[in-house]
């Protein structure tokens, strides 16, 4: 799991303004780094951008840990 861990917390830390210590695979955005749901979009966003993918609104509340975009980006690439 570490393939893309360091960019992607770098990419979270850019939108965020949280430090890049803080990012934890298991940090939940809203519960433990205080992240608001309009940064949460950026970060969808940003992800997008990035890796050309598009993720429905459905699956957006259910990236909540940097270890679910880890997880989604690999089921998205399978």
């Amino acid at each position: 799991m570490t393939d893309g861990l360091d960019e992607i917390r770098q990419l979270v830390s850019d939108v965020t303004e949280v430090p890049v210590e803080k990012l934890t695979p298991d940090a939940d955005f809203f519960r433990d780094l205080n992240i608001d749901s309009l940064k949460a979009i950026e970060i969808v966003a940003a992800f997008e951008k990035k890796y050309k993918i598009v993720i429905p609104e459905d699956d957006i509340p259910n990236i909540r840990t940097i270890r679910n975009i880890m997880e989604y980006l690999d089921k998205k690439r399978e």
